[in-house]
């Protein structure tokens, strides 16, 4: 099955209309355009190879909201790395935040109900959540100071990790917490970008959530590492631990 191309081209015109706007209306500079520009192509190459990789899914309404998403993240890449480069667009980076923010779970809702939940949507939604959360980060570095990334960088710093220690890869249990805790990220990205809330305010909302985000990987990293343990640890001939193969694929 090939890659479905009508996507990602209908994609790539509407990401390439979103800055086009964001120029003629603010004023994109070139660490913007820039950003913007690198972000539409690495981000439709990977989602190419994902297709591929997901040769059976068919690309559903749900899918189409998640990449509505990653384009408005899109224009927020480019204003944040305008703002880095110092020229702050406000109200125009705050207002696609909110409104992809605002979109997080109606992709879920529509794929339940339309009996279309996948293992690519699920990771599809992952990512617009991820890149999202690390494009306001970057952003508050520029008005709280660079500890702020932190928050934004959490999965990718797991994924990383993950390499050397494929055992982090494990399947984890449904919990509750981790769902509210994710979830809250994303509240407490906008609304400090948003600059509501002072400063040392805003400073604490990011403190705690740095703090929720250590305690929630850490809770299952423990618990992968005590699954991890068991298998090491099983006899040979009870079939509980099996003989990793001389090349791990993570």
């Amino acid at each position: 099955m090939t890659v479905p191309a009508r996507p990602l081209v209908l994609g790539g015109i509407v990401q390439a209309t979103v800055l086009l706007l964001l120029g003629a209306t603010v004023g994109l500079g070139a660490a913007g355009w820039l950003a913007g520009i690198l972000f539409a192509a690495g981000t439709w190459t990977l989602l190419g190879r994902s297709l591929e990789h997901h040769h059976g899914h068919r690309w559903g309404h749900a899918d189409t909201v998640t990449f509505g998403r990653l384009i408005l993240t899109g224009g927020v890449i480019a204003l944040t790395a305008d703002a880095v480069a110092g020229y702050t667009h406000h109200v125009a980076l705050i207002g696609l935040a909110a409104v992809s923010l605002a979109c997080d779970g109606l992709d879920g809702q529509i794929a339940r109900r339309t009996g279309t939940t996948s293992e690519f949507g699920a990771r599809f939604d992952m990512e617009a959540d991820s890149v999202l959360a690390i494009a306001l980060s970057v952003y508050l570095g520029t008005t709280l100071g660079w500890w702020a990334v932190g928050i934004g960088l959490f999965r990718y710093a797991y994924v990383l990790a993950s390499y050397p220690m494929p055992w982090l890869n494990g399947a984890l249990p449904p919990r509750f917490s981790r769902k509210v805790v994710a979830a809250s990220q994303g509240a407490v990205l906008v609304v400090t970008s948003a600059g509501l809330l002072p400063v040392p305010l805003a400073q604490a909302c990011i403190a705690v959530s740095i703090a929720s985000l250590v305690w929630s990987f850490g809770k299952d990293v423990r618990w992968l590492w005590r699954q991890e343990s068991l298998r090491r640890e099983a006899p040979w001939w009870s079939g509980s631990r099996q003989a990793e193969p001389a090349a791990t694929t993570v």
